[in-house]
């Protein structure tokens, strides 16, 4: 009988697959600890934390945010950005407000939802037709809607006069409100369709490599643009929800939410360089800022704080996906 070969001996390397599998486990694993030493340090720190009251109150104040972090994680895993997604919530809350006297508040509503779109495809045209970087193609458009949002407003809040729009944010389904049911089915459909589907597939290639993409076959510009436009409709969705639940257009809303925004996709695991990333990491990501926000205000620290404590989110969340980054060269 022969001896066995030293090739059918040797142990086998592991492959890119179960590298990439194990990666992802721990990162999600490293997500849920500190999501967890999170919830046991506010909960020592206010004794109203661990009430069903206030964990209703923080997946309300969280469902903005989560809502449009979904559309941007499927955004950024195919390479792109977008920072106007605040602005847009801002001008689609005053279009709606601005609206509502001549359309009515449902075709306010459609017009405001209109309006995002539009701005989502300026945005893609812009990036992937004129061949502008999307920092700055999204950073000048951030400017413009803001803008905007002031001149249509004249600078002033404008109040909701439909008393059953006010239920879109403020009412209840089972006990559970209308725009955090919003978010889990968002959240569930952005799932499918990044796990399951041609499109999550495409953009997870685009991201990694569009030129080989390109080569491939793929319609590169195409899942790019339907991804800025994505982007957008659910700022303007998130808008609408937001407009509901304040009960007037505001031009400064939503002040620095394309922040929380990113620093919670990029904190639950998704690339800066595309081709990385899941919703179920962006939802954890979702989750640790709306909880740290939540406790602080629980603890009463002043907003000016909050805002430095956000910047040193942001910038924990990049130094991680740098570090990810290099671990994986």
């Amino acid at each position: 009988m022969s001896e066995p070969t030293a090739a059918a001996t040797a142990v086998q390397p592991p492959s890119f697959q179960d590298r990439l599998k194990s990666s992802v486990l721990r990162e999600g694993a490293g997500l849920v600890v500190m999501y967890l030493v999170i919830l046991v340090a506010m909960s020592l720190l206010s004794p109203y934390f661990l009430t069903t009251r206030n964990f209703i109150n923080l997946l309300l104040a969280s469902s903005t945010m989560g809502i449009i972090a979904m559309f941007t994680t499927m955004l950024m895993v195919g390479g792109g950005l977008d920072l106007s997604v605040g602005s847009t919530v801002a001008l689609v809350g005053v279009i709606i407000s601005h609206s509502q006297y001549t359309l009515g508040i449902w075709g306010a509503v459609a017009v405001g939802l209109i309006a995002a779109i539009i701005i989502g495809i300026t945005n893609g045209v812009l990036v992937t037709r004129v061949g502008i970087n999307a920092l700055i193609t999204t950073l000048g458009m951030f400017s413009v809607v803001r803008g905007l949002a002031f001149v249509f407003s004249g600078g002033l809040t404008e109040p909701m006069l439909d008393p059953t729009f006010g239920e879109l944010g403020r009412g209840f389904v089972a006990g559970i409100p209308v725009p955090v049911i919003v978010l889990v089915i968002v959240t569930i459909i952005c799932a499918i369709v990044m796990k399951f589907m041609r499109y999550g597939r495409a953009m997870y290639s685009v991201g990694g490599n569009a030129t080989a993409s390109h080569l491939a076959g793929l319609r590169v510009q195409r899942y790019q643009m339907l991804a800025y436009i994505l982007s957008a409709l659910s700022a303007g969705i998130a808008g609408v929800l937001l407009t509901s639940q304040l009960g007037a257009g505001a031009p400064q809303a939503a002040t620095g939410l394309e922040i929380s925004v990113i620093a919670a996709v990029i904190l639950g695991g998704t690339s800066l360089a595309g081709g990385k990333g899941t919703i179920a990491g962006t939802l954890i990501g979702v989750l640790i800022l709306g909880t740290l926000t939540n406790g602080m205000i629980l603890l009463g620290v002043s907003a000016y704080y909050q805002q430095i404590a956000q910047g040193f989110v942001l910038l924990l969340a990049v130094g991680l996906d740098q570090l990810r980054t290099r671990s994986e060269d």
